[in-house]
């Protein structure tokens, strides 16, 4: 799959870059997908949610009245379920959400994002940028160049570039990862895939 590369401010720049097919053209599966998701979110759970049961309440085990005569239920301590201040029945406890998934399972999961930006033609590729310092500005200027102010984007750079990733953090809708942390949900959740021209040597090394 051959595309366009464009300059930052949205204009053609004369050159083409090739897709592999091997990994923007592969058959899309979706329970992958929906696998490397699912995981993505239980991962982004903190699970510190806590009750306290009837043996954490603090308070005095004195039974509260006498066991037969009073014309109600028997009642022997101010920590039951039925009390108002008592410890609550079978409530949350820390978790950790996090499960196994394989790395090939993983790795066919974000092909198949990729894949179906690519057939939707939700992917451009654009010159790389050389940042000297962090400005919102000039990343809103990218944006404006590309025609996608206002869109979702996911930005891929092919190294880990700070001032890039300072400068769009600002952006309510714009994100940026590099090559190698890109995952299915940023991938899918973006209207828009935008992919610095040294990245895409990157994904291929990574999916090879």
């Amino acid at each position: 799959m051959e595309i366009s590369v464009l300059k930052v401010d949205g204009s053609e720049s004369g050159k083409k870059v090739e897709l592999q097919d091997s990994i923007f053209a592969v058959e899309p599966n979706d329970h992958a997908i929906y696998l490397d998701v699912k995981q993505y979110l239980a991962n982004q759970r903190q699970g510190t949610h806590k009750s306290k049961e009837r043996a954490e309440i603090a308070g005095s085990t004195k039974k509260i009245k006498k066991q037969k005569g009073t014309g109600t239920a028997r009642a022997g301590s101010l920590k039951s379920p039925v009390f108002v201040g008592g410890g609550r029945v079978f409530g949350p406890k820390p978790r950790n959400y996090g499960f196994k998934l394989n790395k090939k399972v993983k790795a066919l999961a974000r092909m198949s994002a990729l894949s179906y930006k690519a057939k939707g033609q939700d992917i451009i590729v654009i010159e790389d940028v050389a940042m000297d310092a962090p400005k919102t500005k000039e990343f809103v200027n990218i944006l404006n160049g590309l025609s996608l102010s206002g869109k979702k984007v996911l930005a891929v750079t092919g190294d880990l570039n700070a001032n890039v990733n300072l400068a769009a953090r600002n952006i309510r809708k714009a994100k940026v990862a590099d090559a190698a942390s890109i995952n299915t949900y940023d991938v899918l959740n973006a209207d828009s895939l935008v992919l610095f021209e040294s990245s895409i040597e990157k994904i291929e090394k990574l999916f090879a």
